[in-house]
């Protein structure tokens, strides 16, 4: 185990509080153990490690994420995403097999949406020919959490939406049964909708959605624009 992450799990221990634990745990399904550090306590000690200790070498992050990653509690794969979004601006076109491993691990909605809307939406951005091979692997994918990826990734680019692809991957993923690819259709268009209502609204009409998807991707399209 590397030197830094061993030194934030046990700075992450000191922390931990099982009546804190517990509700948290419920919260997730129980789908992980909590060490029972609520948000704020959390970020605080993340923020305070970093800045006592840095970020560790570009070289070490794959290794750093992936020995926090395969740690039981989830506070722990928080870090891990945390440690990426230091490095952002210099992410490399490899990184894709860093997330897609997070992504297909330790899969729940929590984690897959904070890397779609950050870690893929910035990778895509700085690299956008690998929309081609590995935005189509993920989009092809049998892992329901690498197409919701898909489905979210552009959910901050606002006014540099590709409208076309995303109406391509939501009718890709059209017919699901899955909440929580219906879920995320339903977000990325209510997202988009800030930027073009009357787009969103004519998808809506051209498509056949789920319940939930129209009903999620019409939240922010005014009734005005609906009766015009």
């Amino acid at each position: 185990m590397l030197d830094y992450t061993k030194k934030l799990r046990d700075e992450f221990y000191k922390h931990k509080d099982e009546e804190n634990a517990a509700p948290m745990e419920a919260y997730m399904r129980n789908q992980f153990p909590f060490v029972g550090m609520k948000s704020p306590v959390r970020k605080d000690v993340f923020k305070q490690f970093v800045k006592k200790h840095g970020y560790p070498e570009k070289e070490q992050l794959q290794e750093a994420v992936k020995e926090l990653w395969r740690m039981p509690e989830r506070e722990l794969h928080y870090a891990a995403l945390g440690l990426v979004d230091g490095f952002l601006k210099k992410l490399e076109e490899k990184d894709y097999e860093l997330l897609e491993y997070m992504i297909v691990n330790k899969s729940w909605w929590d984690t897959i949406d904070h890397i779609a809307a950050n870690h893929a939406g910035k990778l895509f951005r700085l690299y956008p020919h690998l929309l081609e091979t590995v935005g189509m692997n993920w989009r092809q994918s049998d892992n329901f959490w690498l197409r919701r990826t898909m489905i979210l990734y552009q959910l901050k680019y606002k006014g540099d939406t590709n409208v076309e692809l995303l109406k391509d991957i939501v009718e890709e993923n059209l017919g699901s049964k899955e909440f929580f690819i219906n879920k995320a259709i339903g977000w990325a268009l209510r997202e988009y909708a800030k930027s073009d209502p009357e787009w969103v609204l004519n998808v809506t009409t051209q498509l056949a959605l789920s319940p939930l998807s129209k009903r999620e991707a019409l939240k922010n399209v005014s009734s005005k624009t609906i009766k015009a």
